[in-house]
């Protein structure tokens, strides 16, 4: 049988099945008589671990577009680190009283924006003209993101939170609570800075609130996903900036180019063909 060689690449492990001298002479013998050589399959499917860690056991707090300053938080919200019109951009003030919302975005307004958010403690760029000098080797997607200096590639960036067993799935648009400097935490699996004074260290849109049924304060656990880990949900719903939108608005315009195509060249057009000319 082959021997087992496990190395691992830093995300999860890699299995190597080594073949012995005899093993890979017969294997080879066996492919040039046309027969199907063998193949050794586990008899357990392998479970791969998430790309990215849980981080656990953090505490939340509920902020939103458009909140005013506080004693405890002196920064108003109707900009954010990386958009200075993101309560415009958004399309309006984010209320988050109950009595105020119909479903998980404010009543007064379809917002523009994804009503899904989280504000994390880093910011990766200085001034929107440079990344700061750790950010190429702490952001672990940052190579296959950056497309210039100062365009920064944490902006929209998908999370998943977790309280109980409800999780909810966002977008990174704000940075802090309380600083934007905790790389340590954000992307090295360090305990928070700020809980040491045991405050928050991620902040929860109303919307993120209401779905993982939170009050103005809790405990959760999150982690980065990939776009293709972001299962069905409100979360896909609204939102210029999100890309499930972005591609219903593709296939959209796709379908409607095609139709109005069909029609002026006189044909009738379904879906992926013509059906036919009138």
């Amino acid at each position: 049988m082959p021997s087992l060689l496990t190395k691992s690449l830093g995300f999860g492990p890699l299995l190597v099945f080594l073949l012995s001298p005899t093993e890979a002479r017969s294997q080879t013998l066996a492919s040039s008589s046309g027969d199907v050589p063998r193949v050794f399959a586990p008899t357990r499917p392998i479970e791969s671990p998430a790309l990215y860690p849980w981080r656990r056991n953090i505490r939340a707090s509920v902020f939103w577009v458009g909140e005013q300053p506080t004693p405890n938080n002196p920064t108003p919200n109707c900009k954010s680190s990386w958009d200075t019109r993101w309560m415009e951009n958004f399309g309006g003030y984010d209320n988050p009283s109950p009595s105020t919302r119909v479903g998980y975005r404010p009543r007064a307004f379809v917002p523009r924006l994804n009503p899904f958010y989280v504000a994390l403690p880093y910011n990766d760029v200085i001034n929107h003209r440079a990344h700061k000098p750790e950010a190429e080797r702490v952001i672990p997607w940052f190579h296959r993101e950056f497309r210039e200096p100062g365009r920064s590639v944490c902006h929209g960036r998908w999370i998943a939170i977790r309280k109980g067993n409800r999780i909810a799935y966002a977008q990174w648009e704000d940075c802090g609570p309380f600083n934007t400097i905790d790389w340590e935490y954000v992307f090295g699996g360090q305990r928070p800075r700020e809980e040491a004074n045991n405050r928050p260290a991620i902040d929860l849109s109303p919307a993120v609130r209401d779905y993982l049924g939170m009050g103005g304060l809790g405990t959760v656990d999150w982690r980065f996903v990939e776009l293709s880990e972001v299962p069905p949900g409100p979360w896909r719903q609204w939102g210029s900036n999100n890309p499930f939108v972005q591609s219903r608005q593709r296939e959209a315009e796709v379908m409607s180019n095609r139709s109005r195509a069909a029609r002026e060249s006189g044909g009738v057009w379904v879906r992926d063909r013509p059906t036919g000319s009138r």
